[in-house]
């Protein structure tokens, strides 16, 4: 069976990744979209550790491929977090994307947040080094390098159709 790509669509917290989810779903129908947000995971009371979280997604990935069809995870996600799990290198390659939007319009996002009452000044700067961190690292750090798309004024269906493009070249490829 030949190898298939996974695609992990990750970013500061903020960014728009669960909301440019439900957009993936309906753009891209033969694919499977995950998060990698707790919640997704039908447990309340016991949570998973990251890592755990990402493994288990990494599996369910592989089992979407043995069918010949292709898993997109939407989540916070670090290259070295993904190389560790069990499944990493049953994928031809793991192909990650950044969502980014200007510090200004991801603050007032996180601040008008449900869980706005979490989101410190200190926790904001530390989304914001993040964030550019991404930007610095995105063709050093990522193999292959990571694209960055534009959130801040771009509506959820334009994201998506952008990171379509960029899944769609490396399907074929």
């Amino acid at each position: 069976m030949n190898k298939l790509p996974l695609f992990i669509v990750t970013g500061a917290s903020g960014v728009g990744k669960t909301t440019v989810m439900h957009e993936l779903r309906k753009l891209l129908p033969d694919f499977v979209v995950f998060s990698t947000d707790n919640d997704n995971f039908g447990t309340t009371s016991s949570k998973l550790e990251y890592q755990d979280r990402y493994n288990l997604l990494l599996h369910f990935a592989h089992a979407v491929a043995l069918s010949g069809r292709g898993t997109i995870i939407c989540g916070t996600c670090m290259p070295w977090d993904a190389e560790k799990c069990d499944m990493y290198q049953a994928f031809r390659e793991v192909c990650f994307i950044n969502l980014h939007c200007d510090d200004a319009t991801r603050n007032h996002r996180l601040r008008n947040r449900e869980d706005k009452a979490t989101w410190t000044d200190d926790m904001l700067k530390q989304h914001e080094q993040f964030a550019q961190w991404l930007l610095d690292n995105a063709d050093s750090a990522y193999d292959p390098p990571m694209p960055t798309i534009e959130t801040t004024t771009n509506p959820p269906s334009a994201v998506a159709e952008q990171i379509k493009a960029y899944i769609m070249t490396k399907w074929i490829s």
